[in-house]
């Protein structure tokens, strides 16, 4: 966890902003417990995880937006008990509520 925190402030060091995604609740079974972390950078990859998979990229779906535009904090439910191609796709079977939080070089630094 240390690594995410000294590579997120690098990134605001740098004069940049990114999303914090964090997972705050789980209902059913999911890939990662409460309080998991995903930093996700305007250039570059995403780094920590919240999961992998469909779910992850459902979160990074709704982060850019968040960062592009600068939107407000927010918790976007993340729905993995959908109906996949089990030989394909690993399912959990849960649903987790992950916080959306856009962290910009001056505010957190």
């Amino acid at each position: 966890m240390e690594d995410l925190w000294e590579r997120a402030q690098e990134i605001l060091a740098a004069g940049k902003p990114f999303v914090l995604a964090a997972i705050i609740r789980t209902r059913g079974s999911v890939p990662r417990e409460v309080g998991a972390k995903m930093v996700v950078p305007g250039e570059g990859h995403p780094f920590g995880t919240i999961g992998g998979g469909c779910g992850e990229g459902e979160v990074l779906r709704r982060a850019y937006p968040v960062l592009e535009q600068m939107l407000p904090p927010r918790i976007v439910e993340v729905d993995l008990t959908g109906d996949f191609d089990q030989d394909e796709i690993q399912v959990c079977g849960g649903t987790m509520d992950v916080a959306l939080d856009l962290w910009r070089p001056g505010e957190h630094l």
